[in-house]
C-alpha cells in the first residue's frame, strides 16, 4: 500500500515534471545498470535504430515515471492529455459488428490507449498479473477504470475475450508481450527469433473480428499524447508461425513511425519457462 500512496502523491505533479524526472532516471539507469544497458543497446542495434539511442534512453525513463499520472490521476485529467487523431478508423471497424481486436505494442505511452478507448466504448484487456505481489494492488487498481475490464492471461480470460468479440465488443492485447509456454511460436522480430503470442490470430479466425494497430506518441514538454489507429493489413492463414511473423512485421512497421519511443529495454527475446529455445531443432522454427 505504501507504493500506492507514493504513486498517488506523484500523480499530483505536472506531467512535464514527471517526464523530466523520467528522462533523468533513464540516463541514470542506463549508466549504472550493465544488464539494462547491454539489452537496450543490443535491441536498438539489431533493429537498425542505434542512432536513436540518446532519445531512447530518455523515453524509456519517461515511460516509467509518467505512470503515476496515467494510473492515479483523475481520469478526466488523464484523458485531457490524450488526442485521438483518427478515431474514424476504429469506428468503421466497430460498425462491422464482429468485434474489434486492438493490438498495442510497447510503443509510446501504451498505458493510456486502453483508457482512451474505454472512454468511447467498453474494452476488455488481457492482463498478466505482476510477479511481485506488492505491485498487484497498484497495477490492478490503476487499470480498472470506467468501461475497462481486465481479463486474466489464462483460459478463463481467453474465454472472456472470445465472449466479448462474439457479442460485437472490443478487446485489447499487447502483441509483443512474451507469452507463456504453449501460447506462442518462434517468429522473427527485427531479425531475431522471438517467442510470439498466437492468440490475436486465433481470435480473429474464430470470430472474423478485424485487427487494428494502435499507439500513443508521447509529445515533448509534457504536452500529452497523440493516439493513432491503423488497419492490420497482413495475411493470417492457418499456419501459426506465418501468423506470428505477419503480426511481428506489422509491429516493426508501427515502431518505425516513432522508434525512439519503443521500450527497447523489454526482454523481448527471452525463452519462457518450459519452452524449447529457438535454436532447438524440435522448436519448429
Amino acid at each position: 500500500m505504501i507504493l500506492v500512496t507514493i504513486f498517488r502523491l506523484l500523480s499530483h505533479l505536472p506531467l512535464s515534471v514527471l517526464q523530466d524526472l523520467g528522462a533523468l532516471m533513464g540516463r541514470l539507469v542506463y549508466r549504472f545498470s550493465a544488464r539494462y544497458r547491454q539489452r537496450l543497446d543490443a535491441n536498438l542495434q539489431r533493429a537498425g535504430y542505434a542512432a536513436d539511442l540518446p532519445a531512447a534512453i530518455r523515453e524509456s525513463g519517461k515511460n516509467i515515471v509518467e505512470l503515476p499520472f496515467i494510473w492515479c490521476a483523475p481520469q478526466d485529467k488523464v484523458l485531457a492529455k490524450a488526442t485521438i487523431e483518427n478515431w474514424h478508423v476504429a469506428q468503421a471497424a466497430i460498425d462491422q459488428g464482429r468485434g474489434v481486436i486492438f493490438l498495442t505494442p510497447h510503443l509510446g505511452c501504451f498505458e493510456i490507449i486502453a483508457q482512451a478507448i474505454a472512454a468511447r466504448l467498453p474494452l476488455t484487456a488481457l492482463y498478466r498479473p505482476p510477479r511481485k505481489s506488492m505491485l498487484k494492488p497498484l497495477i490492478e487498481g490503476a487499470r480498472q477504470r470506467h468501461n475497462l475490464i481486465l481479463a486474466p492471461a489464462n483460459l478463463r480470460g481467453v474465454r472472456a475475450l472470445l465472449k466479448t468479440l462474439k457479442s460485437g465488443g472490443a478487446i485489447g492485447l499487447l502483441p509483443d508481450q512474451v507469452p507463456q509456454n504453449g501460447e506462442g511460436v518462434w517468429a522473427d522480430f527485427f531479425g531475431k527469433k522471438a517467442y510470439t503470442m498466437t492468440l490475436p490470430a486465433k481470435l480473429h479466425r474464430m470470430t472474423g473480428a478485424p485487427l487494428l494497430l494502435s499507439y500513443a506518441e508521447r509529445l515533448p514538454q509534457g504536452r500529452g499524447y497523440v493516439i493513432r489507429f491503423s488497419i492490420f493489413e497482413g495475411a493470417l492463414d492457418d499456419d501459426p508461425q506465418r501468423q506470428a511473423h505477419a503480426i511481428n512485421t506489422a509491429m516493426e512497421q508501427l515502431i518505425a513511425l516513432s522508434p525512439a519511443q519503443y521500450l527497447w529495454s523489454y526482454n523481448r527475446y527471452k525463452t519462457p519457462h518450459g519452452v524449447l529455445p529457438a535454436e532447438s531443432p524440435e522448436s519448429g522454427r
